[in-house]
């Protein structure tokens, strides 16, 4: 009876344990956000400090990330733990003091979020700082210190980033955009974060194999358009290359030519659980890349400035958009060189009466602005501005003319000034006109413009749309997209196209070793 009783209470029991751990939750994993991000050139005499990176911190981390929004399915998955994310316009060298101010205050913050099962570390890869190569793997390296190896850590990036293998050792899943322009931004970073939690949901953790292979070719964004041949098939095959586990992601990088360090090449990676698999994908895609590099063209007919200038005044399309790539601020120009518009002012055609209209974006001229602020808008205004950072190709620009349009901000004002038939926007700090309402906002229709001139690379989807026909111009500045007289003396030679008839290069797979020790 005694044993009976003995097996029916040992019965209960097991059956209220079952019970209990039925109705436990898996608890979630703790996953902390950080990143700050920045492309700058060391080709520009531009210096980027702090507050150019508008670092958020916290909560307030969450408004770059639409994905995390609450039905969205991703933010009820694990603990976020978002620390500090930082996101400069492009621009130039990163002095030592705001980097290590940034990377000082993530580590603390982080500390703070231990301990952590996985990270999602939000990149460019394309910054450079003062005294200091490889930012972003020597950034990593120091979050490793704080979160241990065991820390599942995805990496999301530009495609125009730089991979050392310091970076790719201590990163367990890393992946790019595939489309540039990269209107798969926010899909990409949705894609590191899913990769992360699916490793982690399903106890797999680091991929078993990470190849990496150099690949020597540095060319500009403007030549890499997925938007055409060679470019759009090269990544477009991506998709077909990965398996599940076998294969998690593969991506392109195609480096950044205006910055002079070792780094900076293209490199192909892919990771997953199966060797030769992975193997594959990376050899693929790193031949596919070499095989086509002569067939890269820009993106859009390029010549230089007077022959732009040129085919312009001879269209009769609406608006002829001429990019004057050379100190694009979106790719890391000073934004202030005045050579374009001091060769603009001297063309007679845009003084006489009757004759085209050129609407110029844009320099800047914080004097120049406060005197058209007072002058009032039908004010006569005559005034300096540019060149106050990048002096190297022109002196400031005198701007005589009627003040057409004034728009007064506490960020940044803007004006506009009519000189015969130019209209050249002036701003009080550098700024990217990508949008036809930066535009309409200042009295100006540029779809009825005869000729835009924009400081810029290859067109945005906005202007893209709207241009009645597109040439790209090979100004000077900080971004020259000429790169040969770019006075490079630190990047890995050969490396095409700087060395065009340089020998095929070894693009067999190399394997990176996991993140279980930190690689410094």
């Amino acid at each position: 009876m005694k044993k009976n009783l003995f097996v029916l209470s040992l019965i209960l029991l097991l059956f209220a344990m079952g019970c209990n751990v039925g109705n436990t939750k898996k608890e979630l994993p703790r996953i902390a956000i950080a990143g700050i991000a920045i492309e700058s050139s060391t080709f520009s005499p531009a210096v980027t400090h702090e507050e150019a990176f508008r670092a958020r911190q916290g909560e307030d981390v969450f408004t770059y990330y639409p994905f995390f929004a609450p039905d969205s399915g991703i933010i009820d998955r694990a603990q976020w733990l978002p620390t500090l994310r930082g996101h400069a316009m492009p621009g130039g060298i990163v002095t030592r003091e705001a980097y290590e101010s940034l990377v000082t205050k993530t580590l603390e913050l982080l500390k703070e979020t231990l301990p952590l099962d996985g990270l999602f570390f939000d990149i460019h890869g394309a910054m450079s700082v003062q005294g200091l190569d490889d930012p972003e793997g020597d950034f990593l390296v120091r979050i490793r210190e704080v979160v241990g190896t065991d820390v599942l850590i995805s990496t999301s990036m530009d495609p125009h980033g730089s991979v050392s293998p310091r970076l790719a050792q201590n990163t367990d899943l890393i992946t790019s955009y595939r489309l540039s322009p990269h209107e798969d931004a926010i899909e990409t970073k949705k894609r590191a974060v899913t990769n992360l939690l699916n490793r982690l949901d399903n106890g797999k953790g680091k991929p078993a194999y990470k190849v990496w292979i150099p690949v020597p070719i540095l060319l500009p964004g403007e030549q890499t358009s997925t938007r055409v041949e060679p470019g759009k098939s090269l990544t477009g095959q991506i998709p077909g290359l990965l398996e599940g586990d076998k294969v998690i992601d593969a991506s392109v990088w195609l480096s950044y030519p205006w910055a002079d360090e070792p780094r900076n090449h293209a490199v192909v990676m892919a990771y997953g659980d199966d060797k030769e698999a992975v193997t594959r994908a990376a050899e693929t895609l790193a031949r596919r890349f070499w095989d086509v590099r002569k067939e890269f063209e820009f993106v859009a007919p390029t010549t230089y400035l007077d022959e732009a200038l040129k085919q312009a005044l001879a269209s009769d399309k609406k608006p002829f958009i001429i990019s004057d790539m050379g100190d694009n601020p979106t790719a890391g120009g000073a934004g202030d060189v005045t050579w374009t518009l001091h060769e603009l002012f001297k063309r007679p055609e845009f003084r006489s009466s009757g004759s085209k209209t050129l609407i110029y974006a844009s320099i800047p001229g914080p004097e120049l602005v406060k005197k058209a602020i007072e002058a009032g808008v039908g004010g006569k205004l005559d005034a300096m501005a540019g060149a106050e950072v990048d002096n190297r190709f022109a002196p400031p620009i005198r701007i005589q003319g009627e003040v057409t349009a004034i728009k007064e901000d506490d960020a940044n004002s803007e004006v506009v000034v009519k000189s015969g038939n130019i209209y050249t926007i002036v701003t009080e700090k550098r700024n990217a006109y990508h949008y036809e309402k930066n535009f309409t906002d200042l009295g100006l229709n540029p779809r009825e413009a005869d000729i835009m001139v924009v400081k810029i690379g290859y067109l945005v989807p906005e202007l893209y749309d709207m241009r009645g026909d597109w040439v790209m111009a090979l100004t000077p500045g900080g971004v020259d997209q000429d790169l040969v007289r770019l006075p490079y003396k630190r990047v890995q030679r050969p490396i095409y196209p700087l060395d065009p008839d340089m020998d095929d290069p070894d693009l067999s797979a190399r394997f990176i070793p996991l993140s279980d020790e930190i690689k410094r």
